[in-house]
């Protein structure tokens, strides 16, 4: 394989810098700083990469298949008292959502059991399912404060889209999931491969279940990397190269490329040297209107092979999750990847499958991964910002 030229330090453009910001359009006085190129000075070559990961993170389905109460966690009556009563009161205060954090939800007894998630999400396995959120019970408002003033102790929320999203809902929109150029994939009922999020820790609350699929699947991406190591050190290779373009589908800004030129499989800017993984293949497949243009190179032979085994290696070790009405998933976007079967919905007047996401950010200096970007210690690291759009967090799909 040709050897890659990394390209010099990026410069981070005079709007991405950060500065102090309005309360009126952004609540709680912190701005999503969205997507942008990695430093490419930080980046390292594939014989900087470890031969195997171990610890925590490196996990097989086998350990957790039939083992439930391993990543699970049913919320008890008192739990769910104090979320109520967190709730209520700030329902009360007439704050807006978009300014819920811990200090107007407290949770007095049930953050010390969340501040053990957040370790073990972001060092540990990186995933759970809380059980037992009455959301019929509260109905979808308050369901909301709760989820989001839960999400508060397990990171910042950070905007999902180029409309301000902090509270996004996955569900079918009626969109047309051939145009992955323009769509996202989660406001349809089509198969998602596996993936990782533009955030560190993202969540989804079930409110309504589809007929049939719509089903999950997780897998450690350091199990996936120990694989590759042994069975395909070649496809490793290209997955750390930096020649992988990702589309952003219009979710730009002024003066902001249309595309990010970056690695899938990256080390960590110092911190404890760790692997993470990035990816995404609908927003690699999308950019054939830029490589049918000769502006980008189209996917070589070697990237296709390997986008095709890391699906594959996925499927191989993938641990499968249902989520049940009332249930959350919780999941670092660090070391795991997920995936969705595609779905089909009951037929009217019956709810379509919903679920709430949260995609919460996870800053270096509260234990976040030292990732080789210029906002790795930003509150409010990744996620999608245009310009500056206001965080919204609609109660439904819009």
């Amino acid at each position: 394989m040709a050897p890659v030229v990394y390209e010099g330090a990026a410069v981070v453009p005079a709007h991405q810098l950060v500065k102090p910001v309005s309360r009126d359009i952004f609540p709680d006085g912190l701005k999503t700083t969205g997507q942008h190129p990695p430093l490419y000075d930080q980046l390292k070559p594939f014989s900087e990469f470890p031969q195997e990961i171990t610890g925590p993170t490196v996990w097989k389905a086998e350990e957790y298949k039939n083992n439930p109460e391993k990543w699970t966690h049913r919320l008890t009556d008192d739990e769910v008292a104090e979320l109520s009563d967190a709730a209520d009161a700030f329902l009360a205060g007439q704050i807006p959502l978009t300014g819920i954090s811990k200090g107007n939800f407290p949770l007095p007894k049930l953050s010390a059991f969340l501040a053990e998630l957040y370790k073990d999400l972001v060092d540990g396995k990186g995933f759970i399912l809380f059980k037992g959120f009455p959301v019929k019970e509260w109905g979808n408002h308050k369901s909301a404060v709760a989820y989001m003033g839960l999400g508060t102790y397990l990171g910042y929320f950070v905007s999902q889209n180029s409309r301000g999203h902090v509270l996004g809902h996955v569900k079918d929109l009626g969109e047309d999931a051939a145009q992955i150029d323009k769509v996202r994939i989660y406001r349809t009922n089509a198969r998602q491969y596996f993936h990782a999020d533009d955030c560190d820790i993202v969540g989804l609350l079930c409110i309504a279940k589809a007929l049939d699929g719509g089903e999950s699947d997780i897998v450690s991406s350091h199990s996936v990397y120990n694989a590759l190591a042994k069975e395909r050190p070649d496809v490793l290779e290209t997955l750390i190269q930096p020649i992988w373009y990702f589309d952003r589908k219009g979710e730009t800004s002024v003066g902001e490329e249309e595309y990010i030129k970056t690695s899938v499989i990256y080390l960590e800017n110092g911190g404890k040297g760790r692997v993470y993984t990035k990816w995404d293949p609908y927003y690699v497949r999308s950019l054939t209107r830029f490589s049918d243009a000769g502006i980008i190179p189209p996917l070589s032979a070697a990237q296709t092979e390997a986008l095709e085994v890391l699906e594959a290696t996925c499927n191989r070790l993938a641990l499968h999750m249902v989520l049940d009405i009332g249930d959350i998933q919780f999941l670092s976007n660090s070391q795991v990847l997920h995936a969705r079967t595609a779905y089909t919905d009951y037929p009217p007047p019956a709810p379509r499958r919903h679920l709430m996401r949260l995609w919460l950010a996870t800053p270096e200096h509260e234990g976040g991964w030292k990732l080789p970007f210029w906002d790795s210690d930003e509150k409010k690291r990744g996620g999608i910002q245009v310009n500056d759009t206001p965080p919204v967090a609609p109660l439904d799909g819009e």
